[in-house]
């Protein structure tokens, strides 16, 4: 039986990834905080974790909807960076190392942008708290020498499914008559359904010759009004106020969050993805949301 490890896999995207790799026949084996599994203070089960394993994916990293104090970006930032050291180093130490070792990122690195699209070659790398996680973290990523090991760093997009991700808050604006844009509306919203993250690791689990960066996001990023639009029509609501950012700015103060996480416009290409052959299961956010919305 083959096997994959899935470092932080007890979230949304964990949960998932551990079913369908399952249903494929794969022994899963996860790190986690979380005591049934085993633990990240446990180097000599993490190292026999990985001894052996078709695949390592790191999903670990602390939760970024919170408020950017000083504690909680200590937090954010140190859980990424000494998860992805502890995997690192425990595949420098194996005698039969994994063949593909997958890290998260975010495409949260790229900069705002309302002008073009930002793909792996072309897009410019931002400025701020959230960027500087993203690059350090792929810093220590890339810093390892592991020459029997292909790295792959994803750059991830805001993920949608029916059990998780995003959309929670979203349906609340819109079940509450609050579903018009927020902020200006122009911000780009990029996305990926679950699923096509699930078989892009599958696509590149394939192609031994692919390593590197690479963007997850469906192909057509839409801004922000048209997504609150098509939330309004899939949900039966055919009107919605809206919330300037003044707004915005209290509401997240007061549960406990940061605007980024609706303002900043993520405007993300797949390019390395699509000219390498994958096609996206879930293109258009027409598609995920009847997908995400018909049984939810």
């Amino acid at each position: 039986m083959n096997k994959v490890v899935l470092a932080g896999g007890t979230g949304f995207i964990g949960e998932y990834f551990k079913k369908r790799f399952i249903e494929q026949g794969y022994e899963v084996i996860i790190i986690s905080r979380q005591s049934s599994y085993i633990s990240w203070n446990d180097t000599p089960g993490i190292k026999k974790a990985i001894e052996n394993a078709e695949i390592v994916i790191n999903l670990a990293g602390r939760s970024v909807n919170c408020r950017y104090t000083d504690s909680n970006k200590k937090e954010i930032m140190e859980s990424r960076l000494i998860t992805t050291n502890i995997l690192g180093s425990a595949i420098q130490g194996c005698d039969n190392p994994p063949c593909l070792w997958i890290n998260s990122s975010t495409a949260t690195i790229y900069r705002h942008a309302e002008d073009r699209p930002m793909t792996e070659e072309t897009g410019d790398i931002g400025t701020g708290f959230s960027v500087d996680v993203a690059k350090k973290w792929e810093e220590v990523f890339f810093g390892f020498d592991l020459p029997k090991t292909r790295q792959i760093t994803l750059r991830i997009a805001i993920v949608l499914g029916k059990n998780g991700g995003v959309l929670g808050p979203y349906r609340n604006l819109v079940k509450f008559g609050l579903g018009g844009i927020q902020g200006s509306g122009k911000q780009k919203f990029s996305w990926i359904h679950v699923e096509d993250l699930f078989q892009i690791i599958q696509f590149l689990k394939d192609r031994d010759n692919l390593k590197g960066v690479f963007n997850c996001s469906a192909p057509e990023p839409l801004a922000n009004e048209e997504l609150m639009r098509l939330l309004r029509l899939n949900m039966n609501r055919s009107f919605g106020l809206p919330l300037p950012k003044w707004m915005l700015e209290m509401g997240a103060a007061l549960i406990r969050t940061e605007t980024e996480l609706i303002l900043k416009s993520r405007w993300v290409i797949p390019e390395r993805l699509e000219k390498e052959g994958y096609r996206f299961k879930y293109a258009t956010l027409e598609k995920t949301l009847k997908d995400i919305l018909l049984e939810s």
